[in-house]
């Protein structure tokens, strides 16, 4: 199982220091939030997104993905009854899918809450089917590119559009394309579903609609830091990989970090590999 660390836990030092730090910590990639590599991530030509790559290797690691996707330009949104606003947010999903093929990363994990909530004066159908057009586009362009476009559930704090799995397995079969996928936010799913979060996976991933995992607590803090358990997680991950069930990449995705980025990041590597030992020793 490889771990990949989410870049802006280690913002604002540069691409090639969090490289550094990552790697030195034990990580086997970086998760980025396109926002981190340039204010307005369309201004990234390929050879920009080439480097990038390189910067990792560099480090002995890989870009696994991009996520955050549309905090920047600003005003970007999915499901504004603007037309042209939105043909300008399918175009910046369009762009980031091109730079994460060429930075070497298998998917990209739309979450954007605020991007993607339903806006006043529109009903939740509405909403839904605005944002079914946009990521249709989206997932045209992820297989073109030979990656992975992942719909992320978030909670209802965050938005009130696709908040369960079971709503991101709906978007996805209503799009059909075998570049679509939803996934499974450890934190989210902790606050937004019904079920413990190991037995969320064992019914989801075998319906093929999974396509990522991202590791953190329901507190929003590091695994490791909160109530949690991810023991069975990880059991269940190892059962599902064996089954061909999933991928081999989990993202490392705080939003509080504590006690500060890097002692965050350092905290929840360490816990995993712990986890993933005390796994191997007991079978």
């Amino acid at each position: 199982m490889k771990i990949a660390l989410c870049n802006e836990v280690l913002q604002p030092l540069p691409f090639a220091q969090q490289c550094r730090i990552a790697a030195g910590l034990g990580y086997d990639g970086l998760e980025v939030a396109p926002f981190t590599l340039a204010d307005d991530p369309l201004a990234l030509a390929d050879a920009d997104a080439q480097r990038f790559a390189r910067i990792a290797a560099d480090h002995g690691l890989a870009i696994t993905g991009l996520h955050w996707l549309l905090v920047a330009p600003a005003g970007l949104s999915i499901v504004s009854d603007d037309a042209a606003l939105r043909e300008r947010t399918t175009a910046v999903m369009e762009r980031l899918v091109e730079l994460c093929a060429l930075m070497g990363g298998r998917y990209l994990v739309h979450g954007s809450p605020k991007q993607r909530s339903v806006p006043s004066g529109a009903t939740h159908a509405q909403a839904w089917e605005r944002a079914r057009a946009c990521l249709a586009r989206a997932a045209g362009k992820a297989q073109a590119c030979g990656v992975t476009y992942c719909v992320e559930p978030l909670s209802p704090r965050e938005t009130d559009l696709l908040n369960t799995v079971e709503d991101g397995a709906r978007m996805v079969r209503e799009i059909g394309s075998p570049a679509l996928r939803t996934m499974i936010d450890c934190s989210a799913a902790g606050q937004a579903e019904q079920e413990p979060v190991h037995l969320l996976m064992e019914r989801w991933m075998p319906t093929g609609l999974i396509g990522h995992v991202q590791v953190n607590d329901p507190n929003r803090r590091g695994p490791g830091q909160g109530e949690m358990r991810f023991e069975p997680i990880l059991r269940s991950l190892r059962a599902m990989q064996a089954q061909g069930h999933c991928g081999d990449v989990i993202a490392v995705e705080p939003f509080d970090y504590v006690p500060d980025g890097p002692g965050c990041a350092a905290r929840a590597i360490g816990y995993l590999r712990g986890v993933l030992e005390g796994l191997d020793a007991h079978g």
